[in-house]
């Protein structure tokens, strides 16, 4: 598993735009071969950025095969005009992963 990391600075005062247009290109991502999840989520220092984490199976998932489509033009489209400056995207693979016992599913108890 691969995971995309991006920190994407969006115009200020332009954010609300932004998220309803991330809102439309979402589907675009989500159908890629080899997509897995997404997460975007706002700064609570810095209320203008945005931190976009999407798994994928494999890097030429993205690299390759998501940017090579018809749906990441439109991607670009729909989301690019928001950045300033334009956000650097990295890919890490995971080293140590770590949850809180009291996230763990439990089984259900019928009585």
């Amino acid at each position: 598993m691969i995971l995309e990391h991006a920190l994407l600075p969006v115009v200020p005062d332009r954010t609300a735009e932004f998220e309803a247009a991330f809102e439309q290109a979402r589907p675009l991502i989500a159908r890629a071969p080899g997509f897995r999840s997404l997460t975007l989520s706002k700064s609570a220092e810095s209320p203008h950025t945005y931190l976009l984490l999407v798994e994928w199976e494999q890097l030429s998932d993205h690299t390759e095969g998501f940017r090579g489509s018809a749906d990441y033009r439109e991607w670009k489209r729909l989301l690019h005009h928001f950045y300033d400056p334009f956000p650097v995207v990295q890919h890490f693979t995971t080293v140590f992963a770590a949850r809180s016992p009291g996230t763990t599913a439990s089984p259900t108890n019928p009585h």
